[in-house]
C-alpha cells in the first residue's frame, strides 16, 4: 500500500499540472492558426523541446530499452541513426520550412503547404496527404496507448484495457482543451521529466552494481554477442543489409508531421541554431542512456525478461531503486514521453482531416469557430480507433512505431526536401512522391519484410526517383510559382 499511494500522489501532481496547462491554454486558441500552430509564437526552448519530446515518444523509455535488453550494445545503430537524422533535420530543413510556410500563404498544415508551394487546385495533395497522415497516425498514436497500457499494468497491476482508458482519456482532455500552446508547453514540462527519468535509473543501476566497470565486465560476461555491435538479438551476427536498416530510422525525421509542424511554429526562425544546440544534447544524451538501460537492465535483472515483456525493464528497475514517490515520479516520466507524443500526433491528424479534407471537399466556406469545432471531434475520433487498434496487450511498441515512422519518412521525406531546395519540382511529382513512398512502405511491411530491409529504405528511395522523373517528365510549372519560389529562398538568405 505504501508503494502505492507514494506513485499514486507523484501521478496525480503530474496530471494535475497537465490539467492545468490544457485549462489555461484554451482561451489562446480560438482561431485554427492558434489551435494548430499557437499563433507562430514559440521561443527556442519551447520548441525544441517539444519537437524532441514528441519524437521520443514511449518507445524511448520502453521501446528502445526493451531492444538494448534483448539485442545488446548494437542498439546504438538505431541511436546513431536517430542522432544523425535529428541533426540533419534541424540542419536542413528547420528554418527554410519555417520561412517557407509563412511566406507562400501562411500555410499551417503540411498539406496546405504542399497545396500553396504547388497550387494545387485539384486539392490532390492536400487529399492525399491527409490520407496517409490518417492512416499511419493511427499506428503511431496506438504505439503510445500500447506503451500507456503496459506501464499502468506492470507499474500497478491494473487491467491492460482499463490502463489504455487511462491513458487516452487524460491525453484527449488536453489537447481537446488547450490545443497546439497546450501540447507545446505540456511537452516542454514533459521533455525535462523523461530526462531526469533516462538519466537517473541507469546511473542508480550501476551505482548498486558496483560502478561502471563492473557493470561493463559482467556485460561482456553475459556472451561475446551481447557485446559485440554486430549481434543480433538472437546471437547471430548482424548483416550490413540489417546495420544499414537500423540507421535508416535516420531518413524517417524528414518527413514526421508532428516534428515538422514544431519548426513551423517557432517565433523566428533566428531562433532555430539556439533550439537546434538543446535539442541536440537532450537527443543524444537521452538515446544514449535509453541503449544504458536495457544494458544495466540485462546485467541487473539477468533474462528474466522474455520478448514483449523485455519493454517494462525500465519500470522494473525503478520500482527496485527507488522510494514510491520518486518511482512516481518516474512513472510520469515513461507517461511524458507517450503522452508528449500521443497528443501531439492527435492535434496533426485531427487538423489535417479537417483543414485538409473536410474543408475542400465538403466545406470551403467554414467559418473559423467550426474548424475548431471539427477539429476537436476528430481528436475523438481518431482516440477511439487509435485505442482500437491498441487493444492486443502482446503489441511490440518498437514494431508499432518502426511501421509508422517509415510511413512518414517514405510518403513526406523527399517531398519536403525536395520542395524546399528544388525549384524545378512539380505538382505531380510531388503527388507521385507521395504516393509511391507510402504505398511502397505499406506493401513492403505487408508482403516483402522477410527481405529485412527496413521498409523506409525502398520506400524513401522510390519516391524520390517518382518526384524527380515525374518532374522531368512533366512540363516546368508556371512562372507564378517559380517566382513564388524565389521570393521564399529570398527570404531565406534574408533571416
Amino acid at each position: 500500500m505504501q508503494l502505492e499511494w507514494g506513485t499514486i500522489i507523484a501521478l496525480v501532481l503530474y496530471f494535475g499540472v497537465l490539467i492545468a496547462i490544457g485549462v489555461g491554454s484554451y482561451k489562446k486558441d480560438e482561431n485554427m492558426e492558434g489551435y494548430v500552430l499557437g499563433g507562430r509564437g514559440l521561443g527556442p526552448w519551447v520548441t525544441s523541446m517539444s519537437a524532441e519530446a514528441s519524437d521520443m515518444s514511449g518507445w524511448m523509455l520502453m521501446g528502445l530499452p526493451g531492444y538494448a535488453y534483448l539485442a545488446g550494445i548494437s542498439a546504438f545503430w538505431i541511436a546513431l541513426g536517430l542522432i544523425l537524422g535529428t541533426w540533419a533535420n534541424w540542419a536542413f530543413v528547420a528554418k527554410r520550412l519555417r520561412v517557407f510556410t509563412q511566406v507562400l500563404h501562411n500555410s499551417i498544415t503540411l498539406p496546405e503547404y504542399f497545396d500553396n508551394r504547388f497550387q494545387d487546385k485539384q486539392k490532390k495533395l492536400r487529399v492525399s496527404s491527409s490520407v496517409f497522415i490518417f492512416i499511419f497516425f493511427l499506428i503511431y498514436t496506438s504505439s503510445s496507448f500500447v506503451a500507456g497500457g503496459k506501464l499502468f499494468n506492470s507499474a500497478f497491476g491494473l487491467d491492460y484495457t482499463t490502463s489504455l482508458l487511462i491513458t487516452g482519456g487524460i491525453v484527449v482532455f488536453y489537447t481537446l482543451v488547450g490545443g497546439f500552446s497546450a501540447v507545446c508547453w505540456t511537452d516542454l514540462f514533459q521533455g525535462f521529466l523523461m530526462f531526469f527519468s533516462i538519466l537517473i535509473v541507469p546511473i542508480t543501476a550501476m551505482y548498486y552494481m558496483g560502478g561502471v566497470a563492473p557493470t561493463m565486465a559482467r556485460l561482456n560476461s553475459i556472451s561475446a554477442n551481447y557485446f559485440s555491435l554486430i549481434a543480433g538479438a538472437d546471437g547471430s551476427h548482424l548483416s550490413l543489409i540489417s546495420i544499414v536498416s537500423l540507421l535508416a530510422w535516420g531518413l524517417g525525421y524528414f518527413g514526421q508531421p508532428h516534428i515538422l509542424v514544431k519548426f513551423m511554429a517557432i517565433k523566428s526562425s533566428k531562433s532555430i541554431p539556439q533550439a537546434t544546440r538543446i535539442a541536440m544534447v537532450w537527443v543524444v544524451i537521452s538515446l544514449f542512456m535509453a541503449v544504458t538501460v536495457g544494458l544495466t537492465g540485462r546485467v541487473y535483472l539477468g533474462d528474466i525478461l522474455k520478448g514483449t515483456e523485455a519493454e517494462t525493464v525500465f519500470i522494473r528497475m525503478s520500482e527496485d531503486f527507488f522510494s514510491p514517490f520518486i518511482a512516481g515520479v518516474i512513472t510520469a516520466g515513461i507517461l511524458g514521453a507517450i503522452m508528449s507524443t500521443s497528443s501531439s500526433q492527435l492535434l496533426v491528424t485531427a487538423s489535417s482531416v479537417t483543414r485538409d479534407f473536410y474543408q475542400p471537399l465538403f466545406n470551403p466556406n467554414a467559418d473559423p469557430k467550426t474548424m475548431v469545432r471539427i477539429s476537436r471531434i476528430m481528436v475523438i475520433l481518431v482516440s477511439l480507433l487509435s485505442m482500437y487498434l491498441a487493444l492486443d496487450p502482446n503489441s511490440m511498441i518498437l514494431n508499432i512505431v518502426s511501421y509508422a515512422w517509415a510511413g512518414f519518412g517514405a510518403a513526406f521525406g523527399p517531398m519536403i526536401l525536395m520542395s524546399l531546395y528544388w525549384r524545378r519540382m512539380t505538382m505531380n511529382g510531388a503527388f507521385a512522391g507521395i504516393v509511391v513512398g507510402g504505398l511502397t512502405v505499406l506493401f513492403w511491411k505487408n508482403f516483402l519484410s522477410f527481405t529485412g530491409i527496413y521498409e523506409i529504405i525502398p520506400g524513401f528511395i522510390l519516391s524520390l526517383i517518382a518526384i524527380v522523373v515525374v518532374s522531368l517528365l512533366d512540363k516546368e510549372p508556371p512562372q507564378e510559382i517559380l517566382d513564388e519560389y524565389d521570393e521564399a529562398d529570398r527570404n531565406y538568405h534574408m533571416e
